[in-house]
């Protein structure tokens, strides 16, 4: 369960009140402000910082965080499951199907993909430039959701220099809103590593990385992960299934980092697993990025909200530190999940374009590391 450092209540009478706490190991502190008034006056709070318009106001703080390290021990047959995995999915023909689709965005060729997987399909767009060469590549992976994906937007990608997939998160075509998804897919299977949906997810991400490395138009050298969110949890997921191809990870609030942290005294967020459950628990480890960051060799960009309660900031420090190579934290202290607090988190994507404007015009990436 987590862990309550002090619980007090404020009086405001004089204008102001303070909250003292003492950090004495490396953590991530969190303070919830909540307003409170006798039961007839209890209800229509408005206003707070979190988004969420309920009066709820939150602060957060680093304590020594590039010293946070894993809250539970990795499977011994972490790397055997996925590698077997990987080895499966190798067998199976790629068999990518295209279909032209019709953009108003100048210079630029887009197509929906259809990919075979193992036991799914991968879908998604790809945009490149018009013209004859090779491109750097980006790929994009997706926030949490059903819904369709943005097609103008892949080609606009493509005429900033790009070959560029944007690749669905589900079993669908990418024009669909919907398709055959249930609503609580990440729930699906939680208790089983051969059945959880993000078995699927992940085998198809690097199912869209195996036919990107089959096109001539590829530069053959540069492929950029992309993605906030559930978006960021798939991009930190592939760089480490795949680190001999990546070559950067830019990722915002990512999630899926963490999952057994409530029985630590920490905060897990998305996936939101049940932490009663023993089966859940164990099975998601094989799911979890911090288990895959250790194999990452590409340079990451992680950007993290010091009051986000949906990708926890404790758990994306903890991803950061499993990563032997260079990475660069960008914290933001006021904000909470990027689709609360928008205008808080504008940073990281800021940072995000201007790495992508470096390394299409064939620039590196050199992270801002974290200070000891």
């Amino acid at each position: 369960m987590l862990s309550w450092l002090a619980r007090v209540k404020l009086e405001l009478s004089s204008g102001k009140d303070k909250i003292e706490i003492t950090g004495d190991q490396p953590e991530m502190i969190y303070v919830a402000v909540k307003p409170y008034a006798p039961a007839a006056e209890a209800s229509g709070y408005v206003g707070g910082n979190t988004g969420r318009n309920n009066g709820l106001y939150a602060v957060g703080a680093a304590v020594a965080p590039v010293r946070i390290g894993l809250s539970t021990q990795r499977p011994d047959d972490f790397d055997a499951f996925w590698d077997g995995k990987l080895a499966a999915q190798a067998k199976v023909p790629i068999n990518p199907v295209l279909e032209q689709v019709e953009t108003d965005v100048p210079g630029v060729e887009l197509n929906m993909f259809v990919l075979d997987a193992l036991g799914s399909q991968a879908h998604g767009y790809i945009a490149k430039p018009a013209k004859e060469g090779k491109f750097p590549a980006l790929i994009q992976l997706q926030y949490a959701g059903v819904y369709a994906l943005n097609a103008r937007g892949a080609a606009q990608r493509a005429a900033e220099g790009w070959l560029f997939i944007n690749v669905d998160s589900h079993d669908k075509l990418p024009l669909d809103a919907a398709g055959n998804v249930p609503r609580n897919y990440q729930s699906i299977g939680n208790s089983d590593r051969e059945k959880s949906y993000f078995l699927s997810m992940y085998l198809r991400d690097s199912r869209a990385l195996d036919y990107l490395l089959t096109r001539p138009d590829w530069d053959g050298k540069t492929i950029v992960l992309t993605g906030g969110s559930m978006g960021g949890q798939q991009s930190l997921v592939l760089a480490g299934l795949r680190p001999e191809k990546i070559t950067g990870v830019l990722v915002c609030v990512p999630a899926g980092a963490d999952a057994n942290g409530d029985l630590h005294g920490r905060k897990a967020g998305y996936p939101n697993w049940p932490s009663d459950n023993p089966d859940v628990m164990k099975t998601a480890l094989y799911f979890d990025t911090v288990n895959f960051a250790s194999r990452i060799k590409a340079p990451v960009l992680a950007g993290m909200g010091f009051i986000d309660t949906i990708s926890p900031p404790a758990g994306v420090w903890t991803a950061l530190n499993q990563i032997p190579g260079p990475k660069e934290p960008l914290p933001m202290i006021e904000s909470e999940h990027d689709n609360l607090t928008p205008q808080k988190g504008r940073a990281c994507p800021a940072r995000t374009r201007e790495i992508l404007d470096l390394l299409v015009k064939g620039g590196e990436f050199n992270p801002n590391g974290p200070k000891q």
